[in-house]
């Protein structure tokens, strides 16, 4: 087993799940942690996060440094590094900061990074850098900003590297934590989905205990891996509520609809459209978005609740389909985690009398599809696009009217069925049409039109983290523009964004 020390890194869970991916268990704990409960653990390896700090910053979290004694492995990332550094000597602020892509020139290979080439590409993310260290740590690697890019010492077992290796970006990353899990850990291979699979369902069990769970499910991936999980556990004491707050794609009701009423006993459909628009009028700021949408949420499911809860008094739970990015852009993972933005599923416990119970909530979405196939859920559904809880109102940016949510949906079908028919749809991880609310000039025919902009949004990615724009036919863009400028009534441009993650998000707002 090996240990994750979460400094608030967006990256520490992604940590974990390499880790995992090479066939090791990893288990993910607090920046706080003693040095004696940290030994009781008995891990193989200790990993220390990035994080959004300084060291020398007041209130930055630290390490006890009785953990470098116990001659377990370590490797510190990033502000993990600098927290080695600290300890062992000095840390500055740096005038030239790296974020992006950066060469690492490899000085010696030494254990860590066995088997890279001379020149490797890696991804910085960092505005300090440690300026001196005491003898018996060597530097291995370094890149044009950043003398001391990679090191080790080899008689205290301590290694670090300033790069992110756990992110897709770094080409040979893999590689390297591989070094540290097997050829500098000794770690054994004992774990694996199927496991995981078996033992999540027997936590259900055990957690919900002959109760009851209720569940929103919205039809897509994570909610209907989960349900299928918490269904698998408990069988019919399973409650479904699918609420349709307006905000869904063209055609989403009525398939979730026959979806669900298909695979579990005790299924409910709201319509609940009119009072979120009514709510979400004259609202244009993102977060306001959300939280009314959040808060609109609870007060329409909770009133459902209380009407199923007269019939079954036995449910005593609130299932979510939470995974990890849901978590970590909400900065739940860590007190010391930057939060990016807030995610409404997340504030439901705050109004409800259940007790939350989140099975995939240590997982990505290429782990929750691998887990949905071991439970004989279709392709069709777990490779559908990622879709936001809030919906369409954080895809037009400003306010969210039932005019810009009628164009938004049938722009966003037209996208989308163009994609599938192209073959494109299943190349890439996320897709949809976004609304800016501006208007600009246009001609149809012999007059002159003044209609909103419509953006095209296609990316690739493997876990949501870290995404790349999709690079499509220019023939198939073209269609998909001229369908959309034809077809929807209101539009009369399309753009195409060509923005990375980071800087940019996937979504919008």
């Amino acid at each position: 087993m090996l240990v994750v020390i979460n400094y608030g890194s967006q990256f520490a869970h992604l940590i974990a799940r390499r880790v995992r991916e090479l066939g090791v268990y990893s288990e993910i704990v607090p920046s706080g942690i003693t040095a004696n409960r940290l030994k009781e653990m008995q891990p193989d390896g200790i990993i220390l996060s990035g994080g959004p700090s300084s060291v020398y910053e007041k209130g930055a979290p630290l390490i006890d440094k009785g953990i470098f004694k116990f001659g377990i492995p370590i490797l510190g990332i990033c502000y993990g590094l600098q927290l080695i550094g600290n300890s062992f000597g000095n840390v500055d602020g740096r005038n030239v900061k790296e974020y992006g892509k950066a060469i690492l020139h490899i000085r010696k290979k030494g254990r860590l990074l066995d088997g890279l080439g001379k020149d490797e590409a890696v991804w910085m993310s960092h505005g300090d850098s440690i300026s001196s260290l005491e003898e018996g740590f060597e530097i291995t690697a370094s890149t044009d900003t950043c003398e001391m890019a990679a090191l080790e010492n080899n008689s205290r077992k301590i290694y670090g590297v300033q790069f992110h290796p756990e992110v897709v970006h770094t080409k040979s990353g893999m590689r390297i934590l591989k070094n540290f899990v097997f050829s500098i850990c000794h770690a054994k291979k004992d774990f694996t989905m199927a496991g995981m699979k078996e033992r999540l369902i027997q936590d259900i069990k055990k957690e919900v205990m002959g109760k009851g769970v209720l569940m929103a499910t919205s039809g897509g991936v994570d909610s209907t891996v989960a349900a299928t999980l918490i269904h698998e556990a408990i069988g019919s004491r399973l409650h479904c509520i699918f609420i349709d707050h307006g905000l869904i794609r063209k055609g989403e009701r009525e398939e979730v609809d026959r979806l669900y009423r298909e695979r579990f006993e005790n299924y409910y459909s709201v319509d609940a459209s009119a009072p979120f628009l009514k709510k979400l009028a004259g609202i244009s700021e993102p977060e306001q978005k959300r939280r009314i949408i959040g808060h609109t949420f609870i007060e329409v499911f909770e009133a459902k609740a209380k009407e199923l809860k007269k019939n079954h008094p036995e449910i005593a739970f609130l299932g979510q389909g939470t995974i990890y990015p849901d978590r970590i852009e909400s900065a739940q993972p860590s007190k010391n985690a930057s939060k990016i933005k807030s995610h409404h599923n997340l504030t439901l416990p705050e109004k409800m009398h259940l007790r939350v119970i989140e099975p995939l909530k240590e997982l990505y979405k290429d782990n929750v599809r691998e887990l949905g196939k071991m439970l004989g859920i279709s392709n069709h559904i777990l490779y559908r696009h990622p879709f936001p809880g809030p919906g369409l109102a954080i895809r037009i940016l400003g306010e969210a009217t039932k005019e810009r949510i009628q164009i938004l949906k049938e722009a966003d079908f037209i996208f989308i069925e163009e994609l599938k028919k192209s073959g494109y749809y299943d190349r890439v991880w996320q897709a949809f049409a976004a609304l800016f609310p501006i208007k600009s000039v246009g001609v149809m025919g012999d007059a002159r039109t003044y209609d909103y902009i419509i953006s095209l949004r296609a990316v690739t990615s493997v876990d949501a983290m870290t995404a790349d724009w999709a690079r499509l036919p220019d023939s198939l863009l073209e269609k998909i523009s001229s369908r959309i400028v034809n077809e929807v009534r209101g539009v009369n441009r399309v753009v195409y964004d060509i923005t990375q993650k980071p800087p940019g998000t996937i979504e919008y707002e």
